[in-house]
């Protein structure tokens, strides 16, 4: 009798239970056990709280939106960079049970206004201005356009001061009284997806959701009271506040605000300056600190982990990190805005080669599985499907939209995650890209993630992106987009192939090439592979024949 195959398919033990709490009890538990200890570094500014201090802060601000009139349930939008009052506003909504908007800094005002009418935003804390954007002149334009919004707060002007002195008036026993009716089950958080195509959706999550997300995260990373974690990601992404904020304060970790966005130089100095012993942040970014000019002049003798993710997470960048940074025990994690995020993360203990070429096995308490893309039948291990994920993490669906909650959440509670991923046999996943960005040359299935694995390893490659673009005989072809090390002369298509000769089948060796200085990105570092694909079209003259089959 034939063994019977080994399927793809695998669901995280834990001996911890998960945790019942909603974010405000659960801050208080550890403001409970470490009020002493430090919770909130500001470097820009210089500020720093006590886990007493940022309790007190929170309370104050909770109480401002109550005196407000923001009841529980209300949409409170946040549209600022990386700050010590996203922290504050982020904990008074959960503590009032209010559900935090959360507004990509990056949005201009046709995004600016789809999401507060979209959510009914009823109430929305604003930076003055960021980079370019004047944030205030923007509210101003779209807010005719917002019926729901009744208050606009402007951190670091009057407003802000107001929000927080009329809480004054406000007993303490009306915020005891909202907390204790909260249950975390209720929807606390909404996070737009960053789209390629059409508006963004808003993945609404509840306490249970990413209050356990961020715990298990920093858990896998074995973070406790002693640890200080550097947050360059944003806050307004998931990966800033939960990975990073939640994680630190379900464990009594210190967060540390490096900069109001990514400084590559400022992240390297906040960790020297504070002693930190973790460093999250997506590969661009640990890309962009390896290659400042002093690197090697920055003390980073404290790291020991820290997280890799957003996006795939180069060999060889992977390898710098643990060996030139100190950050032995890096992770990698993987998963989406709409599983609160991480389904899978690689462990303290797995050796070099797991933590540089998988995205590690099945979270606690999570369920994976990699199915066929049309039939959906869970995989032998080792085969290429789509990767779904089950359990507390699932979003509880998108705000207001139903049909398309169904299109990724099935009937048994899976989430489809439109990537394209393989299982070993010890449950170790790999990523091999995304349904969409599949490419089909000649009949030939190619992962451009193969290919850009191999460039990574030419030494004058600093980083590259593959996209497929149409093609009259096969279909699609292959084009990588390069960005050269710093002297290095640019490489054309024949070097490239020329690299490739002998060591990728002829069918994964792209045709064509360009040499670019940056990639287009969203905010939060990721590669927008659909706009490579129309600027390549564009660029090479091409006739957009594969169009359809990458909307």
């Amino acid at each position: 009798m034939a063994t019977p195959q080994l399927l793809s398919y695998a669901s995280g033990t834990s001996e911890l239970p998960l945790l019942g709490d909603t974010i405000g009890a659960n801050l208080e538990r550890t403001v409970a056990g470490f009020a002493d200890r430090d919770a909130l570094i500001d470097c820009p500014s210089g500020r720093r709280w006590t886990y007493a201090e940022l309790d007190r802060d929170v309370d104050r601000v909770a109480h401002g939106l109550l005196a407000m009139g923001v009841d529980q349930g209300d949409r409170v939008g946040i549209w600022a960079p990386n700050c010590a009052e996203w922290v504050l506003v982020q904990y008074a909504t959960a503590k009032i049970g209010a559900v935090l908007v959360n507004v990509n800094p990056a949005y201009r005002t046709h995004e600016l206004s789809y999401v507060l009418t979209q959510a009914g935003v009823t109430v929305l804390v604003t930076a003055e201005s960021f980079k370019t954007s004047d944030y205030v002149a923007m509210v101003e334009e779209v807010r005719g356009d917002c019926p729901a919004l009744a208050h606009v707060v402007v951190i670091g002007t009057t407003s802000w001061d107001e929000l927080v002195s009329g809480g004054e008036a406000v007993d303490e026993a009306a915020l005891r009284e909202r907390s204790g009716a909260l249950s975390c089950d209720d929807p606390i958080n909404i996070q737009y997806t960053s789209g390629t195509t059409g508006f963004p959706k808003g993945a609404t999550l509840s306490h249970h959701n990413i209050l356990n997300n961020g715990y298990f995260v920093a858990g896998v990373c074995g973070f406790t009271e002693e640890d200080t974690v550097v947050l360059p990601v944003p806050f307004y992404h998931c990966f800033g506040m939960v990975m990073g904020n939640l994680g630190a304060t379900s464990h009594g970790a210190t967060i540390v605000i490096p900069a109001p966005g990514f400084d590559p130089a400022a992240t390297l100095a906040a960790v020297q300056e504070t002693g930190a012993t973790a460093l999250y942040g997506v590969p661009t970014m640990f890309i962009a600190e390896l290659a400042l000019a002093d690197f090697p002049t920055y003390d980073l003798s404290t790291l020991r982990t820290g997280i890799m993710a957003g996006s795939p997470c180069p060999v060889e960048v992977m390898k710098r990190v643990v060996a030139e940074m100190h950050m032995a025990e890096v992770t990698i994690a993987y998963g989406m805005t709409e599983t609160s995020p991480v389904s899978t993360q690689t462990r303290r203990d797995d050796d070099l080669e797991r933590r540089v070429s998988t995205v590690g096995s099945v979270h606690p308490h999570v369920e994976v599985k990699v199915v066929d893309p049309v039939t959906r039948v869970t995989l032998p291990r080792g085969e290429a499907g789509e990767l779904c994920t089950r359990g507390y993490s699932v979003m509880v669906g998108y705000w207001d939209e139903p049909e398309k909650t169904a299109d990724v959440l099935d009937r048994a509670g899976w989430m489809h995650t439109g990537d394209l991923a393989t299982m070993d046999g010890d449950g170790y996943l790999n990523i091999v890209g995304r349904i969409k960005d599949l490419v089909i040359r000649g009949g030939e299935n190619v992962y451009p993630r193969e290919i850009e694995e191999f460039l990574y390893s030419h030494p004058d490659i600093a980083d590259v992106q593959v996209v497929g673009v149409p093609d009259a005989k096969y279909g699609e072809e292959l084009c990588a987009w390069i960005r050269m090390r710093e002297g290095a002369e640019p490489l054309d298509a024949a070097a490239v192939r020329a690299f490739c000769e002998g060591k990728l089948a002829h069918y994964k060796v792209p045709r064509y090439v360009q040499v670019v200085d940056d990639f287009p990105m969203t905010v939060t570092g990721k590669i927008r592979k659909v706009e490579m694909r129309e600027r390549s079209v564009e660029l090479l003259g091409l006739q957009s024949v594969a169009a359809e089959r990458h909307a």
